[in-house]
């Protein structure tokens, strides 16, 4: 990481970049395109910031599969710290039970099924807090690596 960006990074400490998306799948490449300039701003690796736009694709895509209808948006927060970045993806939609997702079988041939998998395999920290007719939030951490 460069100087600049730890500066930059230092300065930006604690801000919060919010980011409402209407639920329709055109508009994850604009929430992949936020996190891959947060991810640069806080000094991540191009690697970093790829996985990075994997995870957050697979978060917005779980809220419009499984959280929205066409009517409704749903929200993403990106929060900037010295030493990691959070990012949040909110939905209104029904809600479930995150206990009563099992992790896919591998080798499997299901088509579906890999989201919170690959979220998991990607991210350092990864909790999902969700609540019937309420929605779901899953809050994806990266720790900056010096």
């Amino acid at each position: 990481m460069s100087d600049m960006s730890c500066s930059t990074c230092r300065s930006l400490q604690g801000e919060t970049v919010h980011i409402s998306l209407p639920s329709l799948p055109q508009f994850v490449s604009l929430a992949r395109l936020t996190v891959a300039s947060v991810g640069n701003i806080v000094g991540f690796s191009i690697d970093v910031v790829e996985d990075l736009k994997v995870a957050v694709s697979e978060a917005c895509t779980n809220a419009l599969r499984h959280g929205c209808s066409s009517e409704q948006s749903y929200d993403l927060y990106y929060q900037l710290d010295q030493d990691k970045l959070t990012i949040r993806v909110e939905d209104n939609g029904e809600g479930y039970e995150p206990e009563s997702v099992s992790e896919p079988e591998l080798p499997g041939n299901q088509a579906g099924g890999f989201g919170l998998f690959i979220i998991k395999s990607l991210m350092d920290e990864v909790e999902i807090v969700s609540n019937k007719g309420m929605g779901t939030s899953i809050t994806m951490v990266k720790y900056l690596r010096t």
